[in-house]
C-alpha cells in the first residue's frame, strides 16, 4: 500500500490495482472508440474522435451521436452496474459463484418483465416491471435467508433455488404472450443492445450516480472488514446486518436496473469480479476495477457480436453465455481441486 497526502486528505492505494484498474478503464474507452467507427459505415478512431468532440461532418455526427452513441453508452454502464453487482456479492456471500444471474436476481427481472407483456404492457412498462421484478426477488431471498442473521452458504442456496423456480414460471409465461410478443421478449431474455436508445440508458446512469459514491466511498472500507469474518467486524465496531441489507440493496439494485437497460446479460457479474481480482492480485472486493473491467467486457463482447457472423447481429447475451460458461466450467474445476467444493 502507497499513501498520498495533500493537506488534511490522506489517500491509500495499490499501484498493481490502480495501473491494473487504468489499463481497464483505458480499454474500455478504446472500444468504445472502435464501436462507434465500426459498421457499414466505418469510420476511422480519428473520425469518431472529432465527431464526438464536436468537429465532424453533418452525416458523421448523425451516426455516431445519434445512432451508435446511445447503444455504446448503455454497454457501458450495463458492464459497469453489473461487475459492481457481482463484486458485492462475492464479497457478501464469501463466493466467487456469488452473482446475480446465479442467485435468481435477473431471472425476477425477467419475470417482471413478462408480467408487463402478458397484461400487454408498452416498452416503457416492460423496463419498469424488470426493476420491480428483481427488487422483489431481492426482498424474497432476503428474508428467506436472513434468519439466525445472513450467511453467504445459505443465501446462496436459496438464491439458487429461486432462480429455478422463476425460470420455470417465466417459462409458462413466455406461453402466454403473443407470438410477436413472444418473438420481441425472447431477444430480451437472451440479452441484447441491440435499438437501445438514451431513454435506456439514462435511468441506469442516475443509478449510478447515486449508489456507486455511497458504495466506493460509504462502504468499501467496511465491506474489507466484513470479509474477514462477521466476529472479527463485530469487533472492529461494523454494524454487519445493517450493512449487508445496504449493500445487498445496492447490488439488487444494480442488477435490476442493469436487466432494464439491456436484458439479463449473463455471466458478466459472474467473471469480472474474478477476473479484476486475478489482475490486480489485491484482497477485499476490487471494486473499481471490477466496473472498468465489466464494461470493457460488455462493450467488447457488444462489438463481436456484431461482427463474428457476416451480414447477421446476434444478442451480446449469446457472446458473453459462452464466453462466461467456459470460464464458469474452469472455475468450477478449479474450486475442485482446491478442495473447496
Amino acid at each position: 500500500m502507497r499513501t498520498v497526502r495533500t493537506g488534511r486528505i490522506s489517500l491509500r492505494y495499490r499501484p498493481r490495482s490502480l495501473a491494473a484498474g487504468s489499463a481497464c478503464l483505458l480499454l474500455a474507452l478504446a472500444m468504445a472508440v472502435v464501436c462507434l467507427g465500426s459498421g457499414d459505415y466505418a469510420m476511422s478512431p480519428g473520425q469518431v474522435l472529432r465527431t464526438l468532440a464536436g468537429q465532424g461532418a453533418p452525416a458523421d455526427d448523425f451516426i455516431v451521436n445519434e445512432l451508435r452513441l446511445p447503444r455504446v453508452v448503455t454497454a457501458l454502464l450495463v458492464g459497469a452496474a453489473l461487475a459492481l453487482a457481482g463484486a458485492l456479492f462475492q464479497s457478501l456471500v464469501r463466493n466467487p459463484l456469488g452473482s446475480p444471474d446465479v442467485l435468481g436476481f435477473t431471472q425476477g427481472a425477467a419475470t417482471g418483465a413478462l408480467l408487463v407483456v402478458v397484461a400487454g404492457g408498452s416498452s416503457l412498462a416492460l423496463a419498469g416491471g424488470a426493476v420491480a421484478g428483481g427488487v422483489a426477488t431481492g426482498l424474497l431471498i432476503y428474508a428467506l435467508a436472513r434468519r439466525d442473521g445472513l450467511h453467504g452458504y445459505r443465501l446462496v442456496l436459496i438464491g439458487i433455488g429461486v432462480a429455478a423456480i422463476l425460470t420455470g414460471v417465466n417459462g409458462y409465461l413466455l406461453t402466454r404472450t403473443q407470438l410477436t410478443d413472444a418473438a420481441r421478449v425472447v431477444l430480451w431474455l437472451t440479452g441484447s443492445l441491440d435499438g437501445r436508445g438514451w431513454e435506456n440508458a439514462t435511468p441506469l446512469l442516475i443509478v449510478l450516480a447515486v449508489l456507486v459514491p455511497v458504495v466506493l466511498l460509504g462502504c468499501e472500507r467496511p465491506l474489507r472488514m466484513l470479509e474477514m469474518g462477521d466476529d472479527a467486524a463485530h469487533a472492529l465496531g461494523i454494524r454487519v446486518e445493517r450493512l449487508r441489507l445496504v449493500l445487498l440493496l445496492a447490488a439488487v439494485l444494480l442488477a435490476a436496473f442493469a436487466s432494464a437497460a439491456a436484458g439479463p446479460v449473463n455471466f458478466v457479474a459472474l467473471t469480472a469480479p474474478q477476473l479484476a481480482r486475478r489482475l490486480t492480485r489485491a484482497p477485499g472486493p476490487n471494486l473499481l476495477p471490477s466496473m472498468c473491467l465489466g464494461a470493457a467486457l460488455l462493450v467488447s463482447c457488444d462489438w463481436l457480436a456484431q461482427r463474428i457472423v457476416s451480414g447477421h447481429q446476434l444478442p451480446v447475451g449469446v457472446i458473453t453465455g459462452v464466453l462466461g460458461g467456459g470460464y464458469l466450467v474452469w472455475l468450477l474445476a478449479a474450486q475442485r481441486k482446491a478442495g473447496r467444493i
